[in-house]
C-alpha cells in the first residue's frame, strides 16, 4: 500500500521573465537569466531581431507598446524587465516612445508582475563634475532624459508598493562596443570635452543589476556605475595608448557647443547604494579591468 505520507515531488516550474525591448543590454540580461533556469522572452519590433533572439535561447515576441494590439500577452509575467530606447529612425518623439508606450503596457500587465525600469543617469543636469547619487535633484535638458524622468515618475505613480525597480545607467560598454575608438583608430576628433567626467558600467556588470532587482520586495532607485568615474582625456588615451595610436584629437570649444547628448556630461556618479544592495562586488570595477580585454581582442 503506498504511504499516503509521503508529498509528491516539487516539480518547480521555471521562473518566467520578459525583457521588454531586447537589445544589448536586454540580451545580456537574457542570456545569464538563461544559466540560472530562468524561462526568459524577449520584445522586439524587427523580424530579423526574432531570428537572432530565437538563436540565443530567448523566447521572441513582436511587440510596439506604442500599439495596444500587440500587448495582449504581458498577463503571464511575474517579471518584466523595461529596457525600451527611442530608434533614430522613430516617426515617435521621445515622450511617445517612453512614456506615452510605458502607460500603455502597466495598465495591461497584472498587479502582481514586478517592473524593473532601465533609465539614464542623463536625468541628472550636473555640468560642474560634482558628485552625485540617488538623492540627487534630478533637472534633465534633454527630451530624451526629460521622457526618462516623466517614465519614472509614471511607473511611481501607478504601480503597487514594492513592485517596482528603477536602475539608472551609466554609459554601457562591453564586447562590440566600445564608443568611439574607431574615430581614435582613424585620427578623427572626438566630439567630447577632454576634462568632463565619464560613468561607465560594463554590460555584464549592467546586467548583474537588473537581476538583482528581480523579485526584491521594495521599491528603489539604483544608480547603476562603476567605482571609477574618468576624465574623457584619461579613458581616451588610454584606448589610444593600448591600441597603439597616436594621441586622440579632441573636438575644439567652438565645435563642442554644437554637441548634446551624453557626451556634454560633467558629474561623478557615487555608486554606494548598489554597491551595499545590489552588487557588493562588480567584475569591472572600472575601464580598465573592463577595456582591456575587449582592446586586446581588436588590436
Amino acid at each position: 500500500m503506498p504511504n499516503s505520507n509521503l508529498s509528491p515531488p516539487n516539480h518547480q516550474l521555471p521562473k518566467k521573465v520578459l525583457i521588454y525591448g531586447c537589445g544589448y543590454l536586454g540580451r545580456e540580461v537574457g542570456h545569464q537569466l538563461l544559466h540560472q533556469d530562468w524561462e526568459v522572452w524577449g520584445s522586439t519590433r524587427s523580424q530579423e531581431s526574432v531570428r537572432e533572439l530565437a538563436n540565443i535561447g530567448i523566447h521572441p515576441i513582436i511587440s510596439d507598446w506604442n500599439d495596444s494590439r500587440t500587448l495582449g500577452h504581458l498577463q503571464s509575467f511575474s517579471n518584466i524587465v523595461i529596457s525600451v530606447s527611442r530608434s533614430v529612425f522613430s516617426k515617435r518623439d521621445h515622450w511617445e516612445t517612453l512614456v506615452l508606450g510605458l502607460q500603455n503596457l502597466i495598465s495591461r500587465v497584472s498587479i502582481n508582475t514586478r517592473i524593473t525600469y532601465i533609465s539614464s543617469t542623463g536625468v541628472y543636469h550636473q555640468r560642474q563634475g560634482e558628485w552625485v547619487d540617488e538623492t540627487s535633484p534630478t533637472r534633465p535638458n534633454r527630451p530624451s532624459t526629460q521622457a526618462h524622468l516623466a517614465a519614472e515618475n509614471l511607473l511611481c505613480r501607478h504601480r503597487e508598493p514594492n513592485s517596482w525597480s528603477i536602475l539608472r545607467l551609466a554609459g554601457i560598454y562591453g564586447p562590440g562596443r566600445i564608443p568611439n575608438h574607431r574615430n581614435l583608430i582613424e585620427q578623427k576628433p572626438i566630439l567630447v570635452d577632454p576634462n568632463s567626467y565619464l560613468n561607465l558600467i560594463h554590460v555584464e556588470d549592467a546586467a548583474q543589476a537588473v537581476i538583482a532587482t528581480l523579485e526584491r520586495s521594495d521599491q528603489k532607485t539604483y544608480v547603476v556605475s562603476d567605482d571609477r568615474p574618468v576624465l574623457r582625456g584619461n579613458y581616451y588615451g588610454f584606448i589610444a595608448k593600448h591600441l597603439g595610436c597616436p594621441k586622440p584629437i579632441f573636438a575644439s570649444r567652438d565645435n563642442m557647443k554644437l554637441v548634446g547628448g551624453r557626451s556634454s556630461g560633467n558629474k561623478r556618479i557615487w555608486n554606494r547604494r548598489l554597491k551595499n544592495e545590489l552588487l557588493p562586488k562588480l567584475r569591472y570595477p572600472s575601464f580598465i579591468e573592463g577595456l582591456t580585454p575587449l582592446l586586446d581582442s581588436i588590436r
